[in-house]
């Protein structure tokens, strides 16, 4: 994404919306303090746009206040959201440019085509 964007000028390409025809829901077991490390280094809005963009049931609230943080029952949620779901077939889509990243097997192919590379 990085070659793309110095060769495109491509200047809001983050964050990249996602659209799914497949979501897998796998358990794993609840880790509160992986969770309260991990929630300090994500990109919280675009992280409220993916769960919107996936139609998860899932609602989180529009900030994270200090409370919050220490909330049991959003920290389960955000464990939730963030490691038991997968998006196994979908697309990952440029907000900018409109350019489509296809998802298959759950691994998105970011690759530039020849046209992009010129």
């Amino acid at each position: 994404m990085l070659t793309s964007n110095v060769l495109k000028g491509i200047t809001k390409g983050f964050p990249l919306k996602i659209s799914s025809t497949k979501v897998e829901n796998a358990p794993v077991d609840y880790n509160r303090d992986f969770i309260i490390r991990i929630m300090q280094r994500i990109e919280y809005d675009a992280l409220r746009g993916a769960v919107t963009d996936l139609g998860l049931h899932e609602s989180l609230p529009e900030t994270i206040s200090e409370s919050t943080q220490q909330n049991e029952e959003f920290l389960k949620k955000l464990h939730k959201v963030l490691l038991e779901y997968e998006v196994e077939e979908g697309e990952l889509i440029c907000p900018e440019t409109g350019r489509k990243f296809p998802i298959s097997k759950g691994i998105p192919n970011m690759l530039l085509q020849e046209t992009e590379v010129s």
